[in-house]
């Protein structure tokens, strides 16, 4: 468990090496700025949530306190408000963000409702759960980068190492202290390959129906489109996928190819403006002193977060 004490510990290391009161934790020389900034992360969002989801505890524990179902817009833009503010955020914004999961994180404990994989029926969880949080915080890491290397040219062998050197102090932001992660980006993707293959990770009757609400839709205004789909599908390992209930047949795949084949053509072409996610433009506009981001910026915060201003205090 990560405990108030624990996580206040870890955010004494953030503040030792944040990049400055202004430029927040990362800054903009990091390589964490550099793929967070991209909107073509967004290609890798569905991905992030199924694996997640394939995590019994997670999958509880959004089915019983998360608005998923009745706001999935609203669970959309609270995830990207935390995670951007934590990257993208001056140092005083990102330790209230870290603070502020941690609380609502301590709001959700239960019973695991049926026997899972290795969890048995009545056990309880937490989010608060140190194996849990690994999980999710290597969830983001690793979808953030394959969603990258998809659309723009991968990164090299030395970048990956610092990307994880960096994402180790995003990991501190969740209460992770160095023992909690692997040391070297070998050590995080043996991790990772360790969980797939593993029955920690089974895909629940819960999570297959918030799966199913999410990508087939109750709500058909909110369904994801075929290609959409077919690229989250194609990004999962197999038994997951399966598990999920995801099939790739000839026409998803086309639809795949088709829209990664414009994407890629198109993308790279776009002003800034357009490719650069709202929470890095405002990050960049305080750099420059601007005491607030201009009208567009707002805007795609707006579409991002759902709201006008990342560092405006709630």
């Amino acid at each position: 468990m990560v405990s108030a004490n624990d996580l206040e510990a870890a955010l004494d290391q953030v503040r030792a090496n944040a990049a400055g009161p202004m430029a927040g934790v990362f800054g903009p020389d990091t390589l964490t700025w550099r793929i967070d900034r991209e909107a073509v992360i967004f290609l890798g969002a569905g991905r992030a949530l199924l694996l997640q989801l394939a995590h019994p505890w997670v999958a509880a524990a959004i089915a019983e306190h998360s608005k998923t179902f009745a706001d999935p817009i609203g669970r959309f833009h609270r995830t990207f408000d935390i995670v951007f503010a934590m990257v993208f955020g001056s140092l005083d914004r990102a330790l209230l963000s870290s603070r502020q999961l941690h609380r609502r994180h301590g709001m959700i404990v239960g019973e695991m409702p049926e026997t899972v994989g290795p969890f048995a029926a009545g056990s309880r969880y937490c989010a608060n759960d140190i194996a849990s949080l690994r999980w999710v915080h290597a969830t983001l890491v690793e979808t953030a980068l394959m969603a990258h290397d998809l659309v723009l040219p991968p990164f090299s062998v030395e970048e990956r190492e610092r990307y994880w050197t960096e994402s180790r102090l995003f990991g501190a932001l969740f209460g992770l202290t160095a023992v909690d992660l692997p040391g070297d980006w070998a050590g995080f993707a043996a991790y990772n390959a360790a969980m797939v293959q593993s029955d920690t990770l089974t895909v629940s009757p819960a999570a297959r129906e918030i799966a199913m609400q999410i990508f087939s839709g109750a709500r058909p205004w909110l369904r994801p489109p075929r290609w959409y789909r077919a690229i989250t599908a194609r990004m999962l390992p197999e038994r997951l996928r399966s598990g999920f209930g995801f099939r790739l047949d000839e026409r998803d795949k086309s639809a795949a190819d088709n829209a990664l084949t414009w994407i890629r053509r198109i993308y790279p072409k776009l002003p800034d403006r357009l490719r650069y996610v709202g929470p890095y433009q405002e990050a960049q506009a305080r750099l420059r002193g601007e005491l607030q981001p201009d009208w567009m910026t707002r805007c795609l915060n707006r579409v991002w977060t759902g709201r006008s201003q990342m560092d405006a205090r709630r």
